[in-house]
């Protein structure tokens, strides 16, 4: 087991999670709940990662964060360094494509909350920020559960976008899931196996848990 690699890809699946939950809640529930000229393109943009091949993702986020684009340069003037084969990169490239498996869970729990009860909450007195709090929250958090369990583990088991954009950087870039190929391209299939089990147990667990949500969802709106 390469306990740096599984650090690094904890750290990472965390961060992921903390900077997509508030934006995800913003996104999805505005995807929910409005009607705007081009919201089925917006819709199609947010779900572009899980059809794109990650390593076509990655190289378009290497030429839109590289050290020759703008982002790129302004980011290094900033903090003294770039983007590409960085931590701070491989944050960027994380929360970008696990945009749709934050967004699109959030987006049918905020649709699964009535109008009615939202309507119902203003005519009691509530203020839209406390409908939100005290109602769409407490409604929609099998959702947001959700969101947040299939990010993190999608996190943790992602290679090819993170191994265009982070590269395989000891202790900064070099994930689980990288790791474990490069046991493999080592034959050895031991240290491989054993960290493969890991991710595939959190995986099970994981998805389990968004099932028992969404079966416990229904339930509780029918």
């Amino acid at each position: 087991m390469e306990w740096n690699a599984l650090d690094l890809s904890l750290k990472l699946a965390f961060w992921t999670c903390a900077i997509l939950l508030p934006l995800a809640v913003m996104i999805g529930r505005l995807l929910a709940w409005n009607r705007f000229r081009g919201k089925a393109f917006v819709e199609a943009l947010v779900a572009v990662p899980l059809v794109l091949p990650p390593t076509v993702l990655g190289y378009y986020l290497i030429l839109s964060f590289g050290n020759t684009s703008a982002v790129g340069r302004i980011y290094e003037t900033l903090t003294g360094h770039g983007l590409v084969f960085t931590f701070d990169g491989l944050l960027l490239a994380s929360i970008i494509f696990n945009l749709p498996f934050a967004v699109q869970p959030m987006q049918r729990a905020f649709e699964a909350v009535p109008m009615s009860v939202r309507e119902a909450a203003w005519c009691c007195g509530l203020s839209h920020w406390q409908t939100f709090w005290r109602i769409e929250l407490p409604l929609a958090w099998t959702g947001i559960l959700s969101a947040l369990v299939l990010t993190f583990a999608h996190t943790l088991g992602e290679f090819g976008v993170v191994l265009m954009m982070g590269g395989n950087i000891p202790e900064q870039t070099r994930t689980l899931s990288i790791a474990i190929y490069d046991r493999v391209q080592m034959f050895d299939f031991d240290s491989a196996g054993v960290m493969s089990a890991l991710l595939l147990c959190f995986s099970v667990v994981a998805i389990s848990f968004v099932y028992v949500l969404g079966y416990r969802g229904r339930r509780n709106h029918a």
